[in-house]
């Protein structure tokens, strides 16, 4: 089972998330990605779903994707829970 992770969105990371969902170039991966760090701003208790973190994913993995992009999907992964250590 996945232990809770308590990482939350800095501001500015927040601030570049509203920038790309903001953007109508920006891809569908780009924007669920930026949707999650924003979701997990603030006081939000939100943990990162296994669908965000592959699309966070793919826009780390994309040459084309922004700094803002990926600032957005690295704060996205970040807060994906922890996996708990099998012995």
């Amino acid at each position: 089972m996945a232990a809770p992770n308590n990482r939350r969105t800095s501001p500015s990371t927040a601030t570049k998330a509203s920038k790309v969902l903001a953007d109508h170039n920006s891809t569908k991966a780009e924007k669920a990605a930026a949707g999650s760090a924003l979701s997990q701003a603030g006081g939000s208790k939100g943990q990162t779903s296994k669908q965000a973190a592959a699309q966070a994913s793919t826009v780390l993995a994309n040459s084309k994707s922004t700094k803002a992009e990926k600032a957005a999907a690295a704060s996205t992964l970040a807060q994906t829970p922890k996996r708990a250590n099998k012995k």
